[in-house]
């Protein structure tokens, strides 16, 4: 029977919405910065207040959750590190789904207090979850089954203090990164076999043969410019880009520092990264460049008030980000000034988000503080549920998905 026109629009006007769904892909969201175009989250809430569900957790884990459609999925470990697990949740009752052991370790490397085994958000696509545990594992299941897929635990590095750069996907490849004591590198895996695409050695000069001062934590991010994609991968010693597709290293700027924590944030043309301990701390610089572009694409340079661990974020030409001293910072993305900085307490390790006019930041002890956007400071609410947050926040539909260090939460309105 043939299916009339107006009957075929039906059914794909039907579809749009279900089409255009966002889906909090990765660490940051589905534009890789902490950004969402979602309406109606809650401004106030409590332990008792607009809480749908909560889900405890067990281990120690500081990955954030990922949502794709009804499902979320994170990462978890024991604190000796000796199991590594993912586990579902449905995103409408906080049930565990699935709860799958991926890898056991004999001999874990060691890991730092502050830091995890289990630090690494994982990536997820259409009926796909990559997780990524470092040294430890790398693993590919089939999100309908919980199935694994394919998994790697070849890969060499010593952490010396924990892994922590999240997996990204870019076209049909896993981009990994491994910034270690005493080997640095970015590899690339074909995400349907886990097989070995290409591996660029970072071959930094680092000044020392100390490898305390060569790790880092950073995950990459792809951009295009002029036709051209980049990984902008920030890492000790030097922040580099190369192309996706070969590996091949397109520029690299001196940076300095060591331990850089927070992901790229990019205005068209601009990159804004930190280098976390030493270093130029945060810096802008322009992208496109080739060779050694230190002395030429670095356009200005923040001292004071960059955070080592929360990534920044980008809204209306202005930075905010806030730093392990709780004092929240908005610079003029252009020029690097300073609009205003403001001392709100407690320690921020999980990256803000921003949707709907609204600027979310919450502090390992608990507390959020909701902002309006702007040159001034303006708090809107401050919030506070037990549990304390090292990850950072996903976003599904009109609900904040929460993970503290025992326990998810889902934050929305209630009766919505």
């Amino acid at each position: 029977m043939r299916t009339s026109p107006f009957a075929l629009f039906l059914t794909l006007a039907c579809a749009l919405p279900a089409l255009a769904a966002e889906q909090w892909n990765q660490y940051r969201g589905p534009n890789a910065d902490g950004t969402s175009s979602a309406t109606g989250l809650p401004v106030s809430w409590s332990e008792t207040e607009n809480v749908k569900w909560k889900t405890p957790i067990r281990g120690k884990a500081w990955s954030s959750p990922v949502v794709w459609n009804d499902q979320i999925w994170l990462t978890t470990a024991p604190p000796d590190g000796k199991e590594l697990f993912a586990i579902c949740l449905d995103r409408n009752t906080g049930k565990v789904v699935h709860d799958v052991k991926l890898f056991e370790v004999e001999k874990p490397q060691f890991c730092h207090d502050r830091n995890s085994y289990a630090s690494a958000t994982p990536f997820i696509e259409q009926d796909r979850l990559y997780v990524h545990f470092g040294v430890h594992g790398t693993a590919c299941l089939d999100t309908t089954s919980g199935k694994i897929l394919w998994k790697r635990n070849d890969l060499e590095c010593n952490h010396h203090r924990g892994a922590g750069s999240s997996p990204i996907i870019w076209e049909d490849l896993l981009i990994l990164t491994f910034d270690g004591f005493d080997v640095q590198y970015t590899i690339a895996l074909n995400k349907t076999t886990g097989e070995t695409v290409w591996k660029t050695d970072r071959n930094f000069n680092y000044g020392t043969d100390n490898g305390d001062v060569m790790k880092a934590y950073a995950t990459p991010r792809v951009v295009k410019v002029n036709g051209q994609e980049e990984l902008v991968s920030p890492s000790a010693g030097s922040t580099a880009a190369y192309d996706p597709r070969t590996g091949k290293e397109l520029w690299q700027v001196k940076s300095g520092g060591m331990n850089a924590s927070c992901r790229p944030v990019v205005l068209k043309d601009t990159a804004f990264i930190g280098t976390a301990d030493g270093g130029i701390h945060l810096f802008a610089m322009k992208l496109g460049g080739r060779g050694d572009v230190t002395g030429s694409h670095v356009l200005w340079k923040l001292a004071k008030g960059y955070p080592r661990y929360a990534s920044p974020i980008l809204i209306d030409g202005m930075l905010y980000m806030g730093n392990e001293q709780g004092i929240i910072t908005c610079v003029d993305a252009e020029s690097g000034d300073v609009k205003f900085q403001k001392r709100l307490g407690g320690l921020f390790m999980s990256s803000p988000i921003y949707a709907d006019g609204k600027l979310y930041f919450f502090a390992e002890e608990g507390t959020c503080h909701v902002l309006k956007p702007g040159e001034t400071f303006e708090s809107l609410a401050e919030n506070k549920i037990p549990g304390g947050f090292m990850a950072s926040p996903a976003i599904a539909g009109k609900d904040l998905i929460l993970r503290t260090k025992d326990s998810v939460w889902c934050v929305g309105e209630v009766g919505q």
